[in-house]
């Protein structure tokens, strides 16, 4: 691949995280950066604001010129771009994503794309509350961790370029895990994160008069219940799956509660959160973050 100053860009989708990508690329001093929304407004913004060089239209033939492509689209839109564009793809283009789910997406691209072209799927594990190009920074990726899904048949110098770009992003860590592991895991960290967050802030126990009862740890549990609606119930379906496994492994715990509770079994709840502070330190703790 190209040093990143001789490399040209293209974005598609200039929301949240496509948005981010573009001020972290500005950041980096990339050769040019195409951005394509499908609100023109947006697109024009990012140009006004010296986010992206160059405007792609509808017709998408400026992507002829993009030596990576970063797909920023919702997961059923995806394809359909892949779909409408792949003549417009330079004959080795590297193409990208960034979705929360894999499923076997990375398998109809490929069935799509010409010979040549290379599909390197990953996930920056990057976000904040709110949606679209408003919301876009590119401090996001500060310290996140940066998925790529390891396949057979990527081109190595394409997968190497990639992990080379997150750090220069300022990711902290790059894993590479296949399309399953990804799944499964993201189910647990950030699909069941999400609906708690959401059936919290939907409990019937919320009423006009919780906000003067709210302090830090109920803001933590429910940040993320400013969601973006249909971005996420894709994802959640896509994931199904895998997702109701873990709301069924959540409600064990809730299970075990009540139980506790109802008994009056102070070394069980005791333990329960022992156990929990223990593990959450592990997680959390310098050398994981080194």
């Amino acid at each position: 691949m190209k040093k990143l100053e001789e490399t040209t860009f293209a974005i598609v989708g200039l929301g949240l995280i496509g948005g981010s990508y573009a001020k972290a690329l500005k950041n980096l001093k990339v050769k040019r950066i195409i951005g394509m929304n499908r609100n023109p407004v947006v697109a024009l913004m990012a140009k006004d604001e010296g986010y992206i060089t160059d405007i792609c239209e509808a017709d998408g033939k400026l992507l002829k010129e993009a030596d990576v492509i970063i797909n920023a689209l919702y997961p059923k839109a995806f394809l359909e771009f892949v779909e409408q564009q792949v003549q417009n793809f330079k004959a080795d283009v590297l193409l990208t994503d960034v979705m929360g789910i894999k499923a076997d997406f990375p398998q109809q691209v490929d069935a799509i794309l010409k010979p040549g072209m290379d599909f390197v799927s990953g996930h920056p594990m990057a976000g904040r509350e709110g949606k679209g190009y408003g919301q876009s920074a590119a401090e996001i990726f500060n310290n996140a961790n940066y998925i790529v899904i390891k396949r057979e048949g990527n081109k190595p110098e394409n997968v190497a370029f990639l992990k080379e770009l997150a750090m220069a992003f300022g990711c902290k860590r790059v894993v590479e895990l296949t399309t399953k592991e990804h799944d499964a895991i993201i189910a647990y960290t950030s699909n069941l994160p999400h609906i708690m967050a959401v059936s919290l802030v939907n409990s019937d126990s919320m009423h006009d008069n919780t906000k003067y009862f709210i302090a830090g740890s109920f803001r933590d549990a429910t940040r993320v219940a400013d969601i973006n609606a249909a971005l996420w119930k894709d994802l959640f379906l896509l994931n199904k799956a895998n997702v109701r496994a873990e709301i069924a492994k959540l409600q064990a715990q809730l299970t075990k509660w009540d139980k506790a509770l109802e008994n009056g079994d102070e070394k069980l709840i005791v333990q329960m959160m022992e156990d929990a502070k223990h593990k959450r330190e592990d997680l959390f703790n310098a050398k994981n973050f080194r």
